[in-house]
């Protein structure tokens, strides 16, 4: 009788924190490779381990109190550690994060029917965010004086440069001697490449390093019930077709709680299409406190907490036929549908959507030309897309309903049924009047723009916007117009409601707008 359940102790495994069981685990891996497939089992212990090399046909069980604990990487200059990273393209369009897989705890490439089962944990202790030899410990991050926050590499203080450059950065800040890693040094708790029907179920991850899931051109993947509390990404979909993310919650104060990416890791452009995101929570607490249950909320980066779901920004493949539903954001930033690559995005739809304590722009569409694609200079599309039944509490004043193209690319055929949004307030007249940047070739996140000068809804180069049955309403008064149009035509407003002047003529400002038509609204004066 083949045998199919592979014990990690009868490999050799101790499972005490001290030891260090990754020749153990591997062991075991191959052994049930080499039987055909089968389940490799972790007892209740503390695993300490480099890099894990998944292969197919297998499944790792983590039970009740197991933890696959990532050790600590060797002194530098010394030999061991984790895998090297494999070659990959020039990183000159993404950073070094999302070009190599093998500098990670658990890996994965060219792999089919791979599982990882929990109820256990992997903790990324010894992991790097991308910018130095190890991140600091769970839900620290180096002082700063208090009129600068920290940016995202700057959490673990003033790094200095892992490896000497042969040639200085192109145009978009890559290759970064900060967040190219040095053989030894790992950055990932689970990476997985060109795989085909994996599925990711019923664990948690902790402290995640610079990815806590990051999978690339891995097609036909489940992602179901993991918590993940972590120090930088939570989940990363980067050109992966066919995918279910549900029922997950994901903690991630310092970067993307889950993320959709269409970058040119894979040295080769593929759309993302067919995902569905549902039943999910993010969330942008201090690391550690979501899987702990006491929630600590400190603003700590220049923008508040991230945690959000974003498509973007690294979108040069494009994304298609996107379905997120039935998800719960609190204390972080905004829903971000981003194409600033040359890509598409099209056929997304949003739907049952509430939030709280939303840092920045509730809802940020952006079509723009950043171009970060080889040998690409068109404009990307952004069309099709619907949202509907958004509630969103105590949003942050800077930055409303968002939704730009750039001119001659207008964003297009967008519908909104459904919104309430209760903003924070405190716009003032000065702030109404401000020029907003068109930033075409930036970074597109809300906060790089400023203060808005309206406070609910600011649409520039949109063509073919239905908005109905929305409801704007501000907790403190504010002095700006509550909806700004510009460069916007083909647009119908139907049973919209907003807090702010006494008319709706003083409540709208319009630049540059053709067929235009506002059904019934109502303004209501504090």
């Amino acid at each position: 009788m083949r045998r199919t359940f592979f014990d990690v102790r009868e490999f050799g495994a101790i499972g005490d924190g001290v030891f260090l069981d990754t020749a153990a685990i591997n062991h075991a891996i191959a052994a049930a490779a080499e039987a055909g497939g089968g389940v490799v089992w972790f007892p209740a212990g503390d695993f300490l381990s480099y890099s894990i090399r998944l292969k197919s046909r297998v499944t790792l069980q983590l039970t009740a109190g197991t933890r696959i604990i990532a050790a600590d990487p060797p002194p530098p200059g010394a030999p061991g550690g984790y895998d090297a990273p494999e070659g990959g393209p020039d990183n000159h369009l993404q950073d070094f994060g999302h070009s190599h897989f093998h500098n990670s705890l658990i890996w994965g490439e060219n792999l089919e029917h791979v599982a990882i089962f929990g109820p256990g944990l992997i903790y990324g202790r010894g992991l790097s965010r991308g910018n130095g030899r190890i991140a600091l410990p769970v839900g620290e991050t180096a002082a700063h004086s208090p009129d600068k926050f920290p940016d995202v590499l700057e959490a673990d203080g003033d790094v200095p440069p892992t490896v000497t450059l042969d040639r200085p950065p192109g145009p978009f800040g890559y290759p970064n001697s900060r967040d190219t890693l040095a053989a030894g040094i790992g950055n990932k708790a689970i990476a997985l490449k060109n795989c085909r029907h994996v599925v990711l179920r019923d664990f948690t991850i902790l402290h995640g390093g610079h990815f806590g899931v990051l999978a690339s051109g891995t097609d036909n993947l489940t992602i179901d019930n993991l918590l993940v509390d972590t120090n930088r990404d939570g989940i990363d979909v980067d050109s992966c077709c066919n995918v279910r993310i549900s029922n997950c919650s994901v903690n991630s104060p310092w970067d993307d709680g889950i993320c959709l990416k269409a970058s040119c890791g894979l040295k080769e452009l593929r759309v993302v299409e067919n995902v569905t995101i549902s039943n999910c929570y993010v969330s942008g607490f201090v690391e550690g406190t979501l899987l702990d249950g006491t929630r600590s909320r400190a603003v700590k980066h220049r923008g508040g907490p991230i945690g959000r779901i974003k498509l973007g920004t690294e979108a040069s493949g494009g994304f298609r036929n996107i379905a997120i539903t039935n998800c719960v954001f609190e204390f972080c930033r905004g829903l971000a549908l981003e194409q600033v690559d040359g890509g598409v995005l099209e056929d997304i739809v949003v739907s049952n959507i509430s939030m709280r304590e939303v840092m920045n722009s509730p809802l940020f569409i952006r079509l723009a030309r950043r171009q970060r694609t080889p040998d690409s200079s068109a404009v990307g599309t952004a069309q099709r897309i619907s949202i509907s039944n958004l509630v969103a509490y105590d949003v942050s004043p800077e930055q409303g309903v968002f939704i730009a193209g750039v001119a001659g690319n207008p964003a297009r055929d967008i519908r909104i049924n459904g919104l309430e949004i209760h903003y924070r307030g405190g716009g003032t007249e000065d702030d109404g009047r401000r020029e907003v940047p068109e930033m075409e070739t930036g970074y597109p996140e809300p906060m790089l723009f400023g203060r808005l000068s309206s406070w609910g809804m600011f649409l520039r180069h949109v063509q073919d916007i239905r908005v109905s049955d929305v409801s704007l309403r501000t907790l403190t008064p504010d002095a700006r117009p509550a909806v700004h149009l510009e460069n916007v035509r083909g647009a119908n407003f139907a049973g919209v409601m907003f807090d702010g002047p006494a008319t709706t003529s003083q409540a709208w400002i319009q630049k540059n707008v053709a067929k235009l038509r506002i059904h019934p609204t109502r303004a209501e004066a504090r």
